[in-house]
């Protein structure tokens, strides 16, 4: 039987749970045969069904990434859809992924960053977390990402900046880590009592 039966559309169903339930349930029994007719149906005509191959495709990367990375270019297609939930849960599944895919993902680096500049605020703090695992699996592309990422942290607002930085730790190294630290002295006496902590706590791990 089609797994596309048991999608929430197909169910009459405008929740997300069965959506995420099939997601589970593909990565759990690694269904590769399943996953791959979710990802054809990504650009189905009918736009419920895309939405819930959307949600399932992102389930099945919060729990297995290693059954979604081969969808990398599908993932960046996305990016330029003209529909805001689908760009944020296509940058989702590749911050699930980055680590797996950092090549195709660097070579695609401004696709990226224009898709933050007029996303959503999911979608700005899912492309912080693709490029700053980008910029750790290679110094070339450290060297290349990391001014952005700390630009970014430099001018975000000051609710994103715990978040930003605990995404943007794994990029940091010997050579970027004074200024890293620096951008975050200069930004705690603007946030709350437990955002600085959250920050101190990164600044330990340094």
């Amino acid at each position: 039987m089609s797994v596309l039966a048991k999608l929430a559309s197909r169910q009459g169903r405008s929740d997300e749970e069965l959506n995420k339930e099939l997601g589970r349930e593909l990565a759990r029994t690694r269904d590769v045969a399943g996953i791959r007719e979710i990802a054809e149906n990504l650009w189905h005509k009918d736009t419920k069904i895309q939405s819930d191959c959307d949600a399932v495709m992102e389930e099945i990367g919060r729990n297995a990434p290693e059954l979604i990375e081969a969808y990398v270019s599908d993932f960046l297609k996305l990016l330029s859809s003209k529909r805001n939930r689908r760009v944020w849960q296509a940058m989702i599944c590749l911050s699930l992924i980055a680590d797996r895919k950092p090549r195709e993902i660097f070579e695609n680096r401004a696709m990226i960053v224009q898709a933050m500049e007029k996303g959503s605020v999911i979608t700005q703090d899912n492309g912080i977390k693709t490029l700053a695992k980008v910029a750790a699996a290679a110094d070339a592309y450290r060297q290349e990402l990391f001014p952005y990422l700390l630009a970014q942290l430099e001018s975000c607002r000051p609710q994103s900046v715990p978040q930003y930085a605990e995404s943007i730790l794994c990029a940091v190294n010997a050579e970027n880590a004074a200024a890293f630290k620096d951008v975050l002295t200069r930004r705690v006496d603007e946030l709350s009592g437990a955002q600085q902590r959250r920050v101190e706590k990164v600044l330990k791990q340094v």
